[in-house]
């Protein structure tokens, strides 16, 4: 027996649950259907060290930072339904979640945790009348959406739905691409994934091992066109932290990566310090007092070797330190993911031209953005531009 609802929402991440909300109420009957036990796993997971909402600055400066084909269709992020910092900070102040911005511009909840957000959400879609399912794994489009659920395969037919289901990082947490086979069989075109905001892999010496687990701070990491000043951590395994993240997309993608080690002084400032006389100092202490920072020296002696020359060459070594790396770290342990359904498989209100009437949000597209607020953000303006495109093919218009 096939079950009627008027809107399907299936994925229960940040990009459904907007959907779900641009759907919710004049009567309408909306059903969010997700696979795993409770929703926003990933959500939730993000938010654990502090959740960053969104960063407030100008939106050009903003949604530049969003790279893919979708979000430079004209029209996308600067029109009467844009959704951006200003309008998801409102919208959480609306839940009751107070904000406060960082001295970076970055935007968190005062009390830093993602599960009070989301539980005041909640709250909000089932008084709105929206029913939330979960373990109901969609599986097929054989006779309307069909799905695995504990009480087995369920058939829903709805009048707009809107597929939410993530792309293919953090598969434990729910998104594991497993659509994709499903879409493309019926003619949706998928660009193939590649993980986003991943640390990058690194084959140590020996020598490195006192400083593992350590916060590399107050650097600038140059990789084409992209610049990050932001914290990174060394770990047994390589790179990874915010830092990297923000030029990740630039490295994976071929561009040579250079840390300036005294982002602050210019190369004649640095060098003047390292035409101090040395005297007895050992290199190490040596390149701690020129630097002030073990964990810089550290990395200076890792990539710089050779290292020889006069105070202007070991300056230069230092504004411009190749950042030697093993490649990206695998989807599986990157934060988000780049490819997904391309550009030429939606209209401008996100709606599938192979399947009319089905509309697509969130990491499931192919964009990809950095941490810092813009990743969320945007799934959150995906979704609901996509369930506000719904509504109006609800509404006939």
């Amino acid at each position: 027996m096939t079950e009627r609802v008027d809107a399907l929402v299936i994925g229960a991440g940040p990009a459904g649950l907007m959907a779900a909300e641009a759907l919710m109420g004049q009567g309408r009957r909306v059903v969010v259907a997700e696979a795993m036990p409770t929703p926003a796993r990933k959500f939730l997971m993000a938010g654990k060290s502090g959740l960053n909402l969104t960063k407030s600055e100008p939106s050009d400066a903003f949604w530049g930072k969003v790279a893919g084909a979708l979000p430079r269709t004209p029209g996308y992020f600067d029109n009467r339904e844009a959704f951006g910092p200003a309008e998801v900070m409102a919208w959480a102040e609306s839940l009751g979640v107070p904000l406060f911005t960082g001295s970076s511009g970055r935007v968190f909840p005062v009390g830093m945790k993602a599960s009070p957000m989301l539980r005041a959400w909640l709250e909000r879609l089932r008084a709105g009348g929206v029913e939330l399912r979960s373990r109901w794994r969609w599986v097929d489009l054989d006779g309307g959406f069909g799905f695995a659920t504990p009480e087995g395969r369920q058939v829903i037919a709805a009048d707009a739905v809107i597929l939410a289901l993530g792309g293919a990082s953090w598969p434990r947490l729910g998104s594991d691409a497993a659509w994709e086979p499903v879409l493309a069989g019926a003619g949706v075109p998928v660009a193939p994934f590649r993980p986003a905001n991943m640390g990058f892999r690194v084959n140590w010496s020996d020598a490195m091992a006192r400083v593992m687990g350590a916060a590399v701070k107050g650097v600038a990491i140059h990789a084409g066109d992209a610049v990050s000043r932001g914290e990174w951590v060394i770990t047994r395994q390589g790179i990874e932290g915010g830092g990297i993240y923000e030029v990740a997309a630039a490295l994976r993608d071929g561009a040579a990566g250079r840390v300036d080690l005294a982002p602050d002084l210019d190369i004649s400032a640095l060098a003047a310090r390292f035409g101090k006389p040395r005297g007895k100092l050992s290199l190490g202490n040596w390149l701690r007092r020129v630097l002030g920072d073990p964990v810089k020296v550290a990395l200076l002696l890792e990539w710089g070797q050779p290292l020889l020359g006069d105070a202007a060459d070991w300056a230069a070594t230092a504004k411009a330190l190749p950042l030697r790396h093993d490649g990206p770290m695998g989807l599986e342990r990157a934060i988000s993911s780049a490819g997904g359904i391309m550009r030429e498989g939606v209209d401008e209100g996100l709606q599938l031209r192979a399947l009319p009437g089905v509309f697509v949000a969130g990491e499931m597209l192919d964009w990809e953005a950095p941490t810092g607020g813009y990743l969320l953000t945007a799934c959150l303006a995906s979704g609901r531009r996509a369930g506000l495109a719904a509504v109006r093919a609800l509404s006939g218009r």
